[in-house]
């Protein structure tokens, strides 16, 4: 056993601690309870509703819902700028593909000035400098890149982590692994010590702090690029509007790591969850993917239609305009509410069903336009990698029927609570 492998082996089963992943990654915790992890029901009915009535309306997606509690995402709370929600795929493909007058932030993004955050990053860049920026990073993501994420950090993490509870014929799938894949992958990317993995968690909320833990590594990086992502971005050459080409200053790779850390680390997990709860829901399909994993793929797209993890996204209203019957003023919010566009009936025959055999078209699990998620792929293997491993592993995969099934709870970020399982 190598160096790295002895590391990663002790590290994934002593120094995670179970109590302090459940608290981090419990949509139920005061952690999450600010974006919308109060939320117990099924929003589906009463999007389908709102659809139905119109493309557009005025209003906040979870006051139109007809939750009251704190939910604060992108785009919120804002009091002062009129709202409106957009439940049709037709109106949200419409906002996503006209970045012109739909733009990801009202305010010009600079990372070299103002403060360290997701918001003053890449995410609400728009036109020439999103562009720039994002072809970057762009090589490291793509599809051919998914073979360095699994060999370099997906492979080695989820099978450590199933050597855990292998022998013990039982387990609670969404904090004894879902939870831990995507923090490990994406700190382990970053040169960040596994010890620390949960610190980056917990501190994704002061990105002051989280560029505190990423400062040394940086600055290493400069001294002696590794094979890692810091890396990547250390040597990165990003043409000026004049196609001057230039180093990205530590400020702006210190923007590109919260918005990769503060993403990386919470949006798999709650989706591989879901696929797992989706699966083990319906045996019969679950027996059906194990017995041929060509049927893993369409599971994992058809749950990312089906439930995705993150329903809402905004974009900020450039201009006036009306926009499917509604005049949106200059200034305004437009939520787009892909979770509802996901199960329109104008796209999907059934769209209430979970059915991996339907003929498979693009879903806005991860949003759309220029803004596309960049690291839709790497997600994609972490959960391919993950539940195939799982289904490898762990012989007779199922339900424990001694435990309360696991249910999908939380307005703006959506997720199974606890997936206990039996298996052997």
């Amino acid at each position: 056993m190598n160096e790295k492998s002895e590391m990663t082996e002790h590290s994934t089963t002593a120094l995670l601690d179970r109590d302090r992943v459940r608290e981090l990654f419990d949509l139920r915790s005061s952690y999450n309870a600010h974006m919308g992890g109060g939320y117990q029901e099924d929003p589906y009915p009463a999007w389908h509703r709102l659809r139905e009535r119109a493309a557009v309306h005025p209003g906040i997606v979870h006051e139109l819902t007809g939750f009251d509690g704190p939910a604060a995402f992108s785009g919120l709370p804002l009091p002062d700028r009129p709202h409106f929600s957009a439940f049709t795929w037709e109106a949200c493909d419409a906002a996503y593909r006209n970045a012109e007058v739909f733009s990801s932030s009202l305010e010009p993004v600079d990372p070299n000035n103002g403060r360290y955050d997701a918001l003053n990053s890449m995410l609400a860049m728009g036109g020439d400098q999103h562009r720039r920026h994002r072809s970057l990073v762009q090589p490291s993501f793509v599809p051919a890149k998914a073979e360095w994420w699994i060999r370099n950090w997906i492979e080695e993490t989820v099978h450590h982590l199933i050597d855990g509870f292998a022998d013990e014929g039982r387990a609670e799938l969404n904090v004894d692994f879902c939870a831990a894949i995507p923090v490990l992958t994406i700190t382990g990317s970053f040169g960040v010590p596994v010890e620390q993995a949960l610190d980056i968690r917990a501190a994704q909320s002061r990105p002051a702090d989280l560029v505190e833990m990423i400062k040394p590594i940086v600055a290493a990086r400069r001294e002696s690029p590794q094979d890692d992502l810091i890396s990547v971005l250390v040597e990165a050459e990003m043409k000026d509007e004049n196609g001057i080409a230039q180093r990205l200053t530590d400020a702006e790779i210190y923007s590109f790591a919260v918005l990769l850390l503060t993403a990386g680390s919470g949006t798999t997990w709650k989706q591989m969850g879901i696929t797992l709860t989706a699966l083990l829901q319906r045996p019969e399909v679950l027996k059906a993917v194990n017995e041929d994993r060509a049927l893993l793929r369409p599971a994992i797209e058809e749950a990312l239609r089906w439930v995705p993890t993150d329903p809402m996204f905004s974009r900020y209203v450039t201009r006036d305009v009306d926009f499917h019957g509604v005049h949106l003023p200059e200034g305004s919010v437009l939520h787009i509410c892909l979770g509802a566009a996901n199960r329109d009936p104008a796209r999907w025959e059934r769209p209430d069903e979970y059915d991996i055999t339907r003929k498979m078209k693009a879903s806005f699990a991860f949003g759309g336009g220029a803004h596309i998620c960049l690291g839709m792929h790497v997600a994609r293997a972490e959960m391919r990698i993950g539940i195939g491993a799982l289904l490898d592993r762990l012989p007779n995969l199922r339900l424990d029927p001694d435990r309360e099934p696991p249910r999908f709870i939380g307005m703006y970020e959506r997720g199974a609570t606890e997936i206990p399982v039996v298996f052997g």
